[in-house]
This record gives structure tokens, C-alpha cells and sequence, in this order.
């Protein structure tokens, strides 16, 4: 499978529509991670995240700079992260693209709880998932928020025997990120 380029699909998206093309786009959102292991708690945050979403064909993208994350319990423990597990030179982003599931007017105001489904890639391993996303909509903005773990052999990221119980089998994630409605051109 080809890795996802965001910039290149949004721009294909964007130039496919006529002028009368609605999208919403997130430019400063903010992505955390939470590793909760026996011997150490960690946490990194980032508010960069990216993505759009594509109200008439139920469908969006997201993507994080991974180097982006910062916080950490040390500098050390971050440039371990960035270096060693994330290899982060070699994947330098995170992305998850896909459709929304559940019922949704994007029209109207409120609360929708729907489901994401999509190519999540980390670590350059894409995976299929279905994760549980809060839209809030209200005066033409879109707020995402979703909490969801990621395993890390799921996406190759190996962790050496020596420093295990320092890192959580499972990471959490949280996402908060406010889309603003912008005509295609």
C-alpha cells in the first residue's frame, strides 16, 4: 500500500470541486499521547495537527509531524522517542484518513457521535480502524474530539527488552481539533 500523502490529496480534492465546494479544515489541532507502563508515565503533546473533512463525501484526513510531540518526561526520553521508536527521520508523519459513519447534519447544530473508519499510519505500518469521534457542530465550525489507543506492535514500533516496563504496550490518544468551514477553490 502506498503511504498517504496528505498535502497531495487535499490539493486533488480541493481542485476536483467547483467553486461552490464546501470543506472544513483544521490547522492548529492537538494530538496527546499518553504511555501509562509499571516503572514510568509518559506524555507528549502537539498542537499541529492537520486535516480537513469533506461533508458530501462523508469523508476526511488528518496528519501529524510526528517530531511536533514534545513534553516528555526529560530531553533524553524525547530524543529516545523520536530516535529509537518512532524513528522519526525515517517516518516523519502520522496520518488517518477514511469515512464517517453514523448519522450527521452538517447543517445543523449539535452533538453527533460517529465513527471514523479509515487507514490509520504510524511508524509507515497502515492499519484499518474504527475509531469513536464527538463532532460538535455550531455557527459553521466542527469540533473533533475522540480518545483511542493504539497498540504498539500493531505499527512495528519496537521497544528493547531493557526499558519495557517503562513503555505501555498500549498508547492512549486524545485529539481536539476545531474545523473551519472554507470554499474549494
Amino acid at each position: 500500500m502506498k503511504i498517504f500523502l496528505f498535502s497531495f490529496f487535499v490539493i486533488l480534492n480541493i481542485s476536483a470541486y467547483g467553486q461552490d465546494k464546501i470543506l472544513y479544515k483544521a490547522t492548529g489541532g492537538s494530538l496527546s499521547i499518553l504511555s501509562e507502563a509499571p516503572l514510568e508515565t509518559i506524555r507528549a503533546a502537539s498542537e499541529e495537527m492537520k486535516g480537513f473533512i469533506d461533508p458530501d463525501k462523508r469523508s476526511f484526513a488528518c496528519e501529524l509531524a510526528v517530531k511536533t510531540l514534545k513534553g516528555f518526561n526529560s530531553p533524553l526520553q524525547q530524543e529516545h522517542f523520536h530516535e529509537n521508536y518512532m524513528e522519526t527521520d525515517k517516518y516523519p508523519k502520522a496520518s488517518f484518513s477514511g469515512k464517517i459513519i453514523g448519522d450527521i447534519d452538517f447543517t445543523r447544530d449539535g452533538q453527533y457521535l460517529i465513527r471514523a473508519k479509515g487507514m490509520l499510519q504510524i511508524h509507515g505500518v497502515s492499519r484499518e480502524r474504527i475509531i469513536p469521534v464527538t463532532l460538535g457542530i455550531e455557527n459553521g465550525k466542527i469540533r473533533a474530539t475522540s480518545e483511542f489507543s493504539v497498540a504498539i506492535t500493531d505499527h512495528d514500533i519496537t521497544v528493547p527488552r531493557l526499558v519495557f516496563q517503562k513503555i505501555a504496550e498500549e498508547i492512549n490518544v486524545s485529539i481536539d481539533a476545531v474545523f473551519h468551514k472554507t470554499d474549494a477553490e
